[in-house]
């Protein structure tokens, strides 16, 4: 055999070899492909009804302080206020589902309902924002002690019958601020002294309404009830019965100046002699 034939088979082997090499490659990448990885399930949320904002002792909560937040499924207590619906399972036809069962929340305490049922309550324990609404921190209307959480922490309530004459025409609601001015007779009946017997007390209610209707610039009531420090309760009691109340209304701007007792002390005249000159002068 000559060396140009043995040199041309040789190169046909090799060649051979190469391209087995390379079909095998190419069909062995189908088999070798890695299999789809399944997505993960998102764990199932329902609303739940939190604060949006941080609510205080007394708050009277309004519709847009409260709303709907995401909640994990597995984490709702039977405490919380839900919407009504069920998660919706991740299969098709969700959207209309989840539909189904928001039509079937406005039948109970869910949707905006909850919402409604909840506006002018009032917060009987602080709660921060995010924190779940839940019955025993609020105050609904109808329900009692209304007028225990109002009240700031060692005050008193004490009413104070009024007029439109006593009480600036009408012109004092509730949330304003008032002195309270006590005049009696002199014990030989011949005048009559006033005095500020308590300042910058809070005007709680006016008959059985804390609050005055929407635009209501005047309140004409027969009880003013006043919020006071226990002390003072007493002594607002002994004025009641020797001689009359007047309400005098303080400036908005009033609210968190000092408050509580005015004086108590009848004005005496003080004789000035002064280069032969006598002058009397009021003091207290």
């Amino acid at each position: 055999m000559g060396v140009v034939r043995i040199a041309i088979l040789a190169t046909a082997a090799v060649a051979a070899i190469v391209l087995a090499f390379i079909v095998r490659g190419m069909t062995s990448g189908d088999a070798a492909a890695p299999a789809p990885v399944a997505m993960a399930e998102a764990a199932p949320v329902t609303k739940v009804l939190v604060a949006k904002q941080d609510l205080p002792v007394g708050t009277r909560i309004s519709p847009t302080m409260i709303g709907w937040q995401d909640w994990p499924a597995e984490a709702v207590s039977a405490a919380y206020i839900t919407d009504g619906a069920r998660p919706a399972p991740p299969a098709e036809g969700a959207e209309k589902v989840a539909e189904k069962a928001e039509e079937a929340a406005k039948v109970v305490l869910g949707g905006s309902e909850a919402i409604q049922a909840l506006d002018g309550a009032v917060v009987r324990e602080a709660m921060l924002a995010g924190e779940p609404i839940i019955a025993r921190k609020v105050l609904r209307g109808g329900e009692g002690g209304f007028l225990s959480v109002v009240l700031a922490p060692g005050m008193r309530a004490v009413a104070v019958p009024i007029t439109a004459e006593t009480a600036s025409g009408g012109f004092i609601l509730p949330g304003d601020r008032v002195d309270v001015i006590h005049s009696r007779e002199a014990p030989d009946g011949s005048t009559w002294a006033s005095e500020t017997l308590l300042r910058n007390l809070r005007v709680l209610a006016i008959d059985q309404s804390a609050e005055p209707e929407d635009d209501a610039n005047t309140m004409i009531g027969a009880v003013a009830t006043l919020e006071t420090a226990a002390p003072d309760a007493e002594v607002l009691a002994r004025a009641l019965a020797d001689g009359e109340i007047t309400l005098a209304l303080r400036a908005y701007t009033d609210i968190n100046g000092p408050t509580g007792r005015g004086g108590g002390v009848e004005a005496q005249t003080v004789r000035i002699y002064r280069d032969g000159e006598i002058s009397e002068v009021s003091v207290r």
